[in-house]
């Protein structure tokens, strides 16, 4: 990435801008942007200052046409205003009148112009194994500082800002606080992130046709009817994953393997799932905006349901299943690889809950409602 995509970057990423919508403006990979910002924390990197009197670019682009011209360092001196000792160090200190490029003679001066003054935890140690040994106590900066404060307050080499203690946690180039650390913090984000910093309102993945929750028919608003589901993924580690489906009426579970989270592989096992179902389930499918269901007018198709789609980062549209998921928890904690659970495991968990008296139900069980359905209706 040049110096001024980088630039460009920076800007975009102090104005509030996600990684993503920066990848699309820069025409880069999500993964380079993450790179850069990722190598400063997060916190955009001052900006380099040159020192009076010192050659610029374009001198240094002059000294190389010159070279090339055969003039002497007196002349080259006298058109640019410049010393003769001047123009003749430059041209010794990068590889003399055969080997100098302006470019890499303007890098290297850079490099060197840069004076890298250790950060505050790294010239005070005490203060450093303090704020390590609060923040492996899930401390936050900010409590940090107000404590030194309050109980150090003479002591001013133990005087530090949040701030401070921030740019140590997130620049790991520095090597001043272990990275494992940024696990201790409320957030868990690997970088910094601007304040200004939100996705609202900016482009992102859209789920082509989704019909709006407000759009479902009146008996699915109404828990009136069965086979209305409400429908999400359960995750688990190491990109691991199943679905649940769950009747709004009866409040009945079924949970599907699914080996992938893309909709090439949510949708296929959705539609077996559906083949299994008793036809009075097959009514409608409320989703959220995952793109798992990316391909939801493939499932309408192969199953003949109705699909809708509650509103973006509004999970409350969705209560049922989120309440149940909640349930399903106590099987699949947090953390649970659920790559090796079967379908006949995945059902027999299922059982356990649909056989479970519900108070929502005057304490019968999702089972024995359906069943009751299903009972009266063939009878």
């Amino acid at each position: 990435m040049s110096d001024k995509e980088k630039v460009e970057l920076w800007r975009r990423w102090r104005s509030g801008e996600s990684i993503s919508v920066i990848s699309r403006g820069l025409r880069k990979p999500p993964g380079s942007v993450f790179t850069v910002l990722k190598y400063h924390g997060g916190i955009a990197p001052a900006e380099s200052t040159v020192r009076a009197g010192s050659l610029t670019l374009v001198e240094r682009e002059a000294i190389s046409r010159a070279i090339v011209t055969g003039d002497t360092v007196r002349s080259i001196a006298s058109a640019l205003d410049r010393a003769p000792s001047t123009v003749s160090r430059e041209i010794n200190r990068n590889g003399g009148r055969g080997s100098y490029r302006a470019a890499a003679a303007q890098d290297r001066a850079g490099a060197q112009a840069k004076r890298p003054k250790l950060c505050l935890l790294k010239r005070n140690p005490v203060l450093r194994d303090k704020v390590v040994s609060m923040l492996d106590d899930e401390w936050s900066p900010e409590q940090i500082v107000g404590h030194l404060r309050m109980r150090h307050a003479n002591e001013t080499e133990l005087a530090i800002s949040h701030e401070t203690i921030y740019r140590s946690i997130y620049t790991a180039r520095w090597g001043v606080i272990p990275q494992k650390l940024c696990k201790k913090l409320r957030t868990r984000r690997p970088i910094r992130k601007n304040k200004r910093h939100s996705v609202k309102g900016q482009w992102c993945s859209q789920i082509v046709d989704a019909r709006p929750i407000e759009d479902r028919p009146a008996d699915a608003q109404d828990r009136s009817v069965s086979g209305h589901l409400e429908g999400d993924l359960v995750i688990g580690s190491r990109n691991s994953q199943v679905a649940t489906l769950v009747d709004r009426k009866y409040r009945y579970l079924t949970i599907v393997q699914t080996p992938t989270r893309h909709t090439t592989s949510v949708v296929p096992a959705l539609v077996r799932e559906y083949a299994r179902m008793n036809p009075v389930m097959c009514r409608s499918l409320t989703w959220d905006r995952g793109m798992e269901l990316a391909g939801h007018k493939l499932l309408t198709a192969a199953t003949g349901i109705e699909m809708f789609f509650a509103a973006p980062r509004s999970p409350w549209q969705r209560g049922t299943n989120e309440n149940t998921n909640k349930l399903l928890r106590q099987y699949l904690p947090k953390g649970t690889y659920l790559g090796d659970l079967t379908q006949q495991d995945l059902d027999s968990i299922a059982a356990k809950l649909n056989n479970r008296p519900r108070k929502c139900l005057g304490f019968r069980s999702p089972a024995e409602c359906l069943a009751g359905e299903l009972v009266a209706l063939t009878g």
